[in-house]
């Protein structure tokens, strides 16, 4: 039997066909060693960025109602934004975070007052005056002024002046939502004539656009914020002809001099002595006489301050063994120190020292803000405290009903930190006060003088040690006012801190002051 054979350009179709079952397996190995070519990385996706600082105005509308302590139930209407301040030219220069409320039932604009307020620092919003005092939310606290347990919470502001008087409150560049613009340094506006001209324009431009140029106009600051609306008050009479029928100071500091504990400035160790008696009656550190009454002691501490400490400081080291003695003895008296500590420190106890030598046997610090709140350090030795444990007090509860009342009721969103009180802003600088103290007394008397209808509302609480009320009636006495205009100035006292409004029964006092200023001033 013969076999069929195929034949392909002389090979055998077998052949070709054993070539290629053993070419197959070589083939694949040779695939095998030879490298894989790198993957084409995948495309980037595109992020368009979004600034967080706004580049124009925007603003949220909002309305709302707050039910009054005497029972008036108020309809407002609430303005949250940005105003972006700009140069003549256009150029965008920072963008100014405020809320303002106006009240919805007024006709006429002319005759309901608007009051522009802020707080201090320098580096503060305005959250303590907004959230604590002034407006139709407030923070919620004990009777006293002290924290609830976290998170913090806020409700219906009975005690709110909106009855009285429209409001707006500003948080000046890098404090609150208020940032410089993209390409512009922020530390251009971290200076105290700097700050001035800045919210003062936002002033200027918040009147304008609201048609407010015939309101009758009030400027409210606490802090640094008081040293702000002294200055602003003659700014804004001299930059802008606006002129304003009040100022509100609440813990007002006009005076650097009277707060500043340097070497060579004896002038606080006297202001302070006060607050410093105060603060021991509080603590119940006084000898018995003077604790059974606070006016009693406040008034025979300040008359020792003025009179026989301030000759004793005056000596120096001409002061005779015998006098060093005596007024270590009477500084003991109307501070709850001991007289051995009074002594090794010169007769010249500064506010640091003092807050953590009075209660050192108890192992406590009292506060810097409000003297009444006390805290506990690592260890009971240190010259200093750690903390301020009345700011520790405020500090949560206040920014977190902020952040929380921004978004949730003025429906106002942004990615931004609400800066409550920042280092942001240092080192601010005093210019042009560089290397002398800061003395915004003489621009209030300034804006007195020319503007005689002005009147000014001053608030100190007697356990503040940040801005003491001995100090501000010391720089008002020395204002050098002619008699006719000394009456535009009236002071009240409460028996709080710095922030005197935590505590329910000043802020009750508080209001019922203001109200009365503002009819007063009205009615003028």
């Amino acid at each position: 039997m013969r076999r069929s054979t195929w034949t392909l350009g002389g090979l055998s179709l077998c052949l070709v066909l054993r070539m290629t079952v053993l070419w197959t397996p070589l083939a694949t190995a040779q695939e095998a060693r030879r490298p894989t070519p790198p993957e084409r990385p995948p495309e980037k996706a595109v992020v368009e960025k979004k600034p967080l600082v706004p580049t124009e105005d925007q603003l949220s509308v909002t309305h709302h109602t707050v039910r009054l302590a005497d029972g008036q139930v108020l309809r407002y209407t609430a303005t949250a934004g940005h105003y972006v301040l700009r140069d003549e030219d256009g150029t965008s220069k920072t963008a100014i975070f405020f809320i303002a409320y106006t009240r919805d039932d007024v006709t006429d604009k002319s005759r309901r007052p608007i009051t522009f307020t802020f707080n201090g620092g320098p580096g503060s919003s305005s959250v303590w005056l907004h959230m604590g005092a002034f407006g139709p939310r407030r923070v919620r606290m004990t009777d006293e002024g002290a924290a609830l347990p976290p998170p913090g919470s806020y409700a219906d502001n009975p005690y709110t002046i909106l009855d009285v008087t429209d409001l707006v409150f500003i948080d000046p560049t890098t404090t609150g939502y208020s940032r410089a613009q993209p390409g512009q340094e922020a530390k251009q506006f971290h200076a105290y004539e700097a700050d001035i001209e800045s919210v003062g324009e936002f002033i200027r431009l918040y009147t304008t656009r609201f048609q407010r140029w015939t309101s009758p106009k009030y400027l409210a600051g606490e802090s640094y914020g008081t040293t702000r609306a002294a200055g602003l008050v003659r700014y804004l009479q001299d930059r802008h002809g606006m002129y304003f029928n009040g100022v509100i100071l609440v813990s007002a500091i006009l005076h650097f001099q009277t707060a500043r504990f340097d070497v060579g400035n004896d002038l606080p160790y006297v202001l302070f002595l006060p607050t410093y008696t105060a603060t021991a009656w509080y603590h119940k550190k006084l000898p018995a006489d003077l604790q059974a009454d606070l006016r009693r002691a406040l008034e025979e501490a300040r008359r020792f301050a003025e009179t026989d400490y301030t000759l004793a400081l005056m000596k120096g080291d001409d002061l005779t063994e015998a006098e060093r003695r005596d007024i270590a003895a009477r500084l003991a008296r109307y501070t709850g120190l001991s007289e051995d500590y009074v002594q090794k420190s010169n007769l010249r106890v500064s506010i640091f020292r003092f807050v953590k030598e009075l209660l050192r046997d108890r192992r406590l610090t009292v506060g810097r803000l409000d003297s009444r709140f006390t805290g506990m350090d690592r260890d009971a030795a240190g010259e200093t405290f750690e903390f301020d444990p009345s700011y520790a007090v405020i500090q949560g509860p206040f920014t977190a009903a902020l952040n929380h009342y921004v978004r949730s009721e003025l429906k106002y969103e942004s990615d931004l930190v609400y800066e409550i009180l920042t280092n942001r802003v240092r080192p601010w600088r005093f210019e042009p006060a560089e290397n002398r103290y800061l003395n915004v007394a003489e621009s209030l008397r300034a804006a007195l003088t020319q503007n005689p209808h002005l009147r000014v509302f001053v608030a100190s609480g007697y356990y503040d040690l940040a801005t003491p009320f001995s100090a501000t009636d010391y720089t008002l006495r020395h204002m050098s006012l002619e008699p006719p205009l000394r009456k535009n100035i009236e002071v009240h006292y409460y028996e709080a801190g710095h922030m005197m409004y935590i505590h329910r029964p000043s802020l009750e006092r508080l209001k019922a002051d203001l109200r009365a200023f503002f009819q007063r001033t009205l009615a003028e």
